[in-house]
């Protein structure tokens, strides 16, 4: 920046003189703040106000010609088009993956870098993507800021939100090209379709097995680390997974959500209605390769195949003896611990196996389950 200075001396002619002022005085000086009279939010450019309002007023004056979608910037409406135009101008240079937008290019380096910039200041974990870290931040703060206004659920991300309305409209918008099946959202389609293609981006670095979810993954991992973060409250038992956890729990509570419609009986687990529902409908899904018997379970199977093969899978560390099957084994180890699961509330006598327990019972009750 330059400024002309004048001085006159007596006598002397008028004599001027250029000085250069540094370039932090001259954008100190032009700066003028534009100030949003709804927030108090300060702007250094008039557009930027502008834009900002759009916020308040709901002002959306840019329009997609194709599909009608609007927007308050100009920049949102040029990436939009890029949907329908296919236009991905933006390329990695490492791995050559395209985008729509320069931010999205600038994210994805990150899988590269390993650069996460944006850090919690509650618990130190970082991010690689500012939108990640705010998301976050709500497991601590409890923040759950966007409600489904027909049940008044409430969800921390708001894509979590439109995710879940599709279960009240049926909505399912994102078909799969190979076989047409439908989901309401992109992220289950975009798992479902590794399913034909066989992918599985997500490697564990200690043993190289591939998952195609990223929290199988994360799951994988602690196999090699013995990490268990799921502990149960009332037992103090740990779990690496949540659901093995889930399903513990009811061992304590006794819950059983799971009931057939047949004969409503009741199973803590889904797998175990399943499995109880071939009883009623007679269906042996697991049939024997070598003799062709079929069983309604597959564990059943497993059992039955030891008897075409001879193998006993289970041994006795104390005395050598060998078990087909975990549930003979069981019986058998309690020969050398002494223990008796089974105990009798009306007499106290206990038991090392269950038939004998339902025996003795029946001196109680003079039921005579064999006449």
């Amino acid at each position: 920046m330059e400024n002309t200075l004048c001085e006159k001396k007596d006598g002397f002619k008028t004599k001027c003189k250029t000085i250069n002022f540094p370039d932090d005085i001259k954008k100190e000086r032009k700066k003028t703040p534009y100030k949003c009279d709804t927030c108090g939010k300060s702007f250094s450019d008039k557009w930027l106000l502008t834009n900002h309002k759009r916020i308040h007023t709901g002002e959306k004056p840019y329009h997609c010609d194709i599909c009608g979608k609007s927007f308050s910037q100009s920049s949102y409406l040029i990436v939009h088009v890029r949907i329908h135009t296919g236009e991905k101008p933006y390329h990695c240079d490492i791995c050559s993956k395209s985008f729509s937008d320069k931010g999205a290019l600038t994210n994805h380096k990150r899988i590269h870098t390993g650069e996460r910039p944006h850090h919690c200041d509650i618990c130190g974990k970082s991010f690689s993507q500012r939108s990640n870290l705010i998301v976050h931040i709500r497991i601590h703060t409890g923040e759950k800021p966007f409600h489904c206004d027909i049940c008044g659920k409430s969800f921390s991300v708001g894509s979590s939100l439109t995710k879940h309305k599709r279960i009240h409209t049926g909505e399912k918008p994102f078909r799969c090209d190979v076989c047409d099946k439908s989901f309401s959202g992109s992220s289950d389609l975009t798992l479902h379709k590794r399913f034909h293609t066989g992918d599985k981006p997500y490697q564990c670095d200690i043993c190289g097995k591939s998952f195609s979810q990223n929290t199988h993954l994360t799951e994988h991992r602690r196999i090699h680390t013995g990490e268990k973060p799921y502990q149960c409250d009332i037992c103090g038992k740990s779990f690496s997974e949540s659901s093995p956890l889930t399903l513990h729990k009811r061992i304590h509570t006794g819950e059983k959500p799971y009931h057939c419609d047949i004969c409503g009986k009741s199973f803590s687990r889904s797998s175990e209605l399943s499995s109880h529902k071939r009883i009623h409908t007679g269906e042996k899904l697991y049939l024997c390769d070598i003799c062709g018997k079929s069983f309604s379970h597959s564990n059943t199977l497993t059992t039955h195949k030891y008897i075409h093969s001879g193998e006993r899978p289970y041994h006795c560390d104390i005395c050598g003896k060998s078990s087909s099957t975990s549930g003979q084994f069981a019986i058998h180890k309690r020969l050398h611990t002494g223990e008796k699961p089974y105990n009798c509330n009306i007499c106290g006598k206990s038991f090392s196996k269950s038939a004998q327990f339902a025996m003795h019972k029946c001196m109680h009750t003079e039921e005579k389950p064999y006449l």
